[in-house]
C-alpha cells in the first residue's frame, strides 16, 4: 500500500512540472485567458477524482487478507497384501 501511494505521489509531482511549461510573458493589450482556463477545470477535477477512486479500488481489491480456503483433494490409497 505504501509503494502504491508513493508511486501516485511521485507521478503527480512529475506530471505537474510537465504541464507547467513556461510560455513566456503575456502579450501586451491581449486578454490573459482566465475565462478559458476556468472553463476547463471541471473536467480535470473529475479525471483526478476518477483516478484516485480507481487507485483506491485497485489497492483495496489487492489488499485482501487472504481468499477463501481451497479444499485439498482427497487421495485414495490402496494397499495390497500378499
Amino acid at each position: 500500500m505504501r509503494t502504491l501511494i508513493a508511486l501516485a505521489l511521485s507521478t503527480t509531482l512529475i506530471a505537474s512540472t510537465a504541464f507547467a511549461a513556461d510560455l513566456g510573458p503575456l502579450a501586451a493589450g491581449k486578454p490573459a485567458g482566465v475565462k478559458q482556463a476556468q472553463l476547463g477545470t471541471a473536467g480535470w477535477v473529475l479525471i483526478g477524482i476518477g483516478a484516485v477512486v480507481g487507485i483506491a479500488a485497485i489497492a483495496g481489491s489487492s489488499n485482501g487478507n487472504g481468499g477463501p480456503v481451497q479444499p485439498t483433494p482427497q487421495q485414495a490409497i490402496t494397499t495390497t497384501t500378499a
